[in-house]
């Protein structure tokens, strides 16, 4: 056996979703279409055809590096980082709520920091997304930046409910801010799901904010789901600069971090519309509300790595 084909076995064995280990048989590799960039109609064939689009390395490391380095030192100046902050190894230890006992404002802060900024609004995402909308794209202002320690998962869910209030045409770009393999939780999609049309049928305009009694997150496990469905789950060792882009339907989580040095992953996503299209005020402009109108202190990063929480 090859040194890929054996690094590949070892990476699906670390693999766990909601404490369950993943049968190998159940993940599959995500397709890498870098090669297509700069092609925009193949980059639409192969969005709407896989419902995502991964390119491996989009963002210069160095950006990336520079992000996650102003991230981290931000969460080690509260003690939940330790130090060099650029590796990530949570202490188990917050000053957090102490210093800064406004959540939210902490969070935003953080949040809108130039570095990470000129990644998830930077030129080299807004052309691909101009590319994958086939129109002049905007960012939405308000930016989701997730950093899970060891014990924290996603669970499966689609973003319709979250961010199609005034125009469908949205979609999701997840970066990784530093490598993420796969015994640190990255993203996974479940192959195909964007055309389930029980999903979609579900999906009918449902809305988090205003239908409160419906969670967007569903019950089952991943690899419950991919059973069923006989699917597959695609993930795999991420990279620093990696970008996954999806649909508002396409079905997808974060698979377990299980770190064994306690390193927590960081990633961060953001939606993109065309610019013609209606905004939808709580997350755009200068002070963007949220999706519940609790602003940045609703986002689970706002919440110390020291607490218990899953995204649901």
């Amino acid at each position: 056996m090859s040194s890929i084909e054996t690094g590949s076995r070892n990476a699906r064995l670390r693999a766990t979703a909601r404490g369950e280990p993943v049968d190998p048989s159940l993940l599959g590799p995500l397709v890498d279409s870098r090669a297509l960039l700069g092609d925009p109609p193949a980059l639409r064939e192969a969005l709407a055809r896989d419902g995502y689009l991964y390119a491996s390395g989009f963002f210069p490391r160095e950006d990336v590096v520079a992000a996650r380095t102003a991230v981290l030192g931000r969460l080690a100046s509260v003690d939940e980082i330790a130090h060099p902050p650029v590796e990530g190894i949570a202490t188990g230890r917050s000053t957090r709520d102490a210093l800064h006992p406004d959540r939210g404002a902490f969070w935003r802060s953080v949040s809108e920091t130039w570095a990470l900024r000129r990644v998830s609004h930077g030129a080299r995402l807004h052309r691909l997304m101009d590319d994958l909308l086939d129109a002049e794209s905007r960012a939405q202002d308000f930016l989701f930046l997730r950093p899970a320690s060891r014990g924290k998962h996603t669970r499966v869910h689609c973003d319709s409910g979250f961010f199609t209030r005034e125009t469908s045409r949205v979609l999701t770009a997840w970066i990784a801010l530093g490598d993420v393999p796969i015994e640190d939780g990255p993203l996974f999609v479940l192959e195909g799901s964007h055309r389930f049309a029980d999903v979609i049928e579900s999906q009918r305009g449902f809305d988090v904010a205003r239908d409160t009694g419906r969670r967007a997150a569903y019950d089952e496990t991943p690899v419950a789901m991919a059973r069923a469905r006989a699917t597959r789950i695609l993930t795999g060792d991420l990279g620093a600069g990696d970008v996954i882009v999806f649909g508002m339907l396409l079905l997808h989580g974060a698979l377990d971090n299980v770190s064994p040095n306690g390193r927590v992953r960081l990633s961060c996503d953001v939606r993109y519309q065309p610019a013609a299209e209606p905004l939808d005020p709580r997350y755009f402009g200068p002070e963007p509300t949220g999706t519940t109108g609790a602003g940045y202190g609703e986002l689970v990063g706002a919440k110390p790595l020291t607490e218990d929480w899953h995204i649901r």
